[in-house]
């Protein structure tokens, strides 16, 4: 299974629904709440280059926020990142 963080903060909605959408498909992830934690802030800016949260990646790779998630879910990208297995349509 691929290492995935999430960036998020306290009363995040987009963090929120990020964290509800990687669970429903069984994703393992580690939170990195950055609330009133400028050291870790700074690290998500560095690493992503984005201030907004939540920030999510897939093994070091920033893949956005939770509207980019959602988006490469529907694009069929988002499992082969994960590395999860495609079940055949019956």
């Amino acid at each position: 299974m691929k290492n995935v963080e999430v960036y998020s903060k306290k009363q995040c909605p987009f963090c929120d629904r990020a964290k509800l959408f990687l669970g429903s498909k069984g994703i393992a992830y580690r939170e990195i709440d950055i609330t009133d934690d400028e050291a870790l802030t700074l690290e998500m800016v560095q690493r992503s280059r984005q201030r907004t949260v939540p920030q999510i990646f897939i093994d070091d790779e920033a893949v956005g926020g939770y509207d980019q998630l959602a988006r490469l879910n529907a694009q069929g990208v988002l499992n082969r990142k994960l590395g999860l297995e495609e079940t055949a349509a019956i």
